[in-house]
């Protein structure tokens, strides 16, 4: 699908026009998500969110460094044979009959493919927090 080309002018031009098609699109590119050349990547504020549940909620499980514990280790060595969309699915999906929960509650299937993602090419750390 090719890229929408939007004029702001014509947006100012067609005030309704804001609130259908390319200007909803404009809204979503401003404020949320967006799919760059790598793929899918969330807004700051989400980005921050993700890290801090997958090292805190994941870590409980896999270590605090993602390095192993009651479940496997999630460092890129450890998943460098596992198709990231795998990863992903577990994710999203758990393991049935595991200590390993579904995510989707929690997080939609292109946050499940970023984690994966990043897992897999080494996982940011959780940003300090102002006290």
């Amino acid at each position: 699908m090719a890229p929408m080309s939007i004029d702001p002018a014509d947006i100012a031009r067609k005030p309704d026009r804001a609130r259908t098609g390319s200007g909803i699109l404009l809204a979503l590119c401003l404020a949320g998500p967006v799919w760059a050349q790598g793929g899918w990547v969330p807004a700051p504020e989400r980005e921050q969110a993700l890290v801090r549940m997958v090292r805190q909620d994941c870590g409980s499980c896999h270590g605090m460094q993602l390095t192993g514990g009651l479940g496997p280790a999630l460092t890129p060595q450890a998943l460098a044979e596992t198709p990231r969309e795998s990863i992903a699915a577990t994710i999203y999906h758990g393991r049935p009959g595991t200590p390993m929960p579904p995510w989707k509650a929690m997080l939609s299937e292109p946050e499940s493919d970023w984690i994966a993602q990043r897992l897999q090419t080494g996982f940011p750390p959780e940003a300090k927090r102002n006290q």
